[in-house]
């Protein structure tokens, strides 16, 4: 993986999921455009491709060693201060499909097939994109228009794994005022002068706001680890760093919704193969994601462990299997739409007597 340059309202309406069924089983259902499909046959994975193994030897939260920043204790006194904006976080199941790393024990991705597409129909699911934009459209202008919230959505995959056509397809239509990109690149000088969580947290999204991070603070214990940037005391300790940070976001009224796209080394080849061969591609590619490809299980191991030490009640992580990208985007938009309803934004109240107001001539 290369870095690269380049008040609450009295009414309200309910936007209902094209998806009822619990995470595990996809069924007939009817999207909020009137359209029915049908979203196939019910799909399981087996529990060790979500649950794994119980890790031996974890250390307890509190033998971790502690954030340098505090996170925690700021939390506590976030939460002290304004008990009415914060606590864990609303939150619905992931979409079927997707697996979600249950915080204590051990993803593992070996077990989790990256071709996986829950027995969707390609066409039926397009379709059904159209209809979970339209929710995550009508629920940010809420959570605009509430100012009391906000969704950090976290994108995380290997070089080619599709974060950039993610963003592209499921945020396509969201009002660019209450959405926020950012794309992590090499760190700047300044950057460096500071610690690794600073430039993540200038960038956290503010109330009202969608901020979505193309690549995260999780860079730093990924990139740093298979290069050998730093020690191995130093990126291990980041883990609980990391989780302080989250859990600090959460208290203080930010979701944090966090993504990984599990794609295949072959799957990677293609989509490789396909930056040189298309011309139109060439802007894509970059001749380091070669040399980085050779340490593709080094960057697999260093996701799963991530993905272990970093999967919490406030903000676990969500695997997709994203080689089909028509079923990745459908289920990643389903999940972000279905959180925002789970988080129930509402518009504020209006000015008293504003519907019998007349505009003047």
């Amino acid at each position: 993986m290369s870095y690269k340059h380049g008040k609450p309202g009295r009414s309200r309406t309910t936007l209902k999921s094209p998806e009822t069924a619990s995470q595990g089983q996809l069924s007939d259902t009817k999207d909020t455009l009137g359209k029915k499909f049908t979203l196939g046959k019910t799909f399981t994975l087996g529990k060790n491709s979500v649950l794994g193994k119980k890790p031996r030897g974890k250390k307890p939260a509190g033998d971790r060693p502690p954030s340098s920043a505090l996170w925690a204790s700021e939390a506590a006194q976030i939460a002290d201060a304004a008990p009415g904006l914060v606590g864990v976080a609303a939150r619905a199941p992931a979409a079927s499909g997707i697996v979600t790393v249950r915080p204590g024990w051990t993803c593992d991705l070996s077990a989790i097939d990256p071709n996986a597409d829950g027995g969707l129909d390609k066409e039926k699911a397009k379709e059904a994109l159209i209809a979970e934009r339209a929710r995550i459209k009508a629920l940010q202008e809420r959570l605009y228009a509430e100012h009391q919230r906000s969704l950090l959505v976290v994108f995380q995959a290997i070089d080619t794994g599709g974060k950039d056509g993610t963003i592209r397809n499921v945020f396509e239509g969201v009002n660019p005022q209450g959405c926020r990109v950012w794309s992590f690149k090499v760190p700047s000088s300044e950057e460096r002068d500071h610690d690794f969580l600073w430039r993540y947290h200038a960038k956290a999204p503010a109330r009202g706001m969608i901020g979505v991070f193309n690549r995260s603070h999780y860079e730093d214990v990924l990139v740093v680890r298979v290069k050998d940037l730093v020690p191995d005391t130093v990126w291990r300790a980041r883990y609980g760093l990391i989780n302080d940070f989250e859990r600090m976001l959460t208290v203080s009224g930010t979701t944090v919704l966090k993504f990984f796209l599990h794609i295949s080394k072959d799957e990677q080849k293609e989509r490789l193969e396909a930056r040189i061969a298309e011309p139109e591609k060439h802007w894509k590619f970059d001749a380091a994601d070669l040399v980085e490809r050779k340490s593709w299980d080094a960057y697999q191991a260093a996701f799963t462990d991530a993905l272990t030490h970093c999967s919490t009640p406030e903000a676990p992580w969500h695997v997709v299997p994203a080689n089909r990208k028509w079923f990745r985007n459908l289920v990643i938009a389903r999940t972000i739409a279905d959180t925002l309803e789970a988080m129930d934004p509402r518009f504020p109240e209006a000015q008293p007597g504003v519907s019998e107001m007349k505009v003047p001539d």
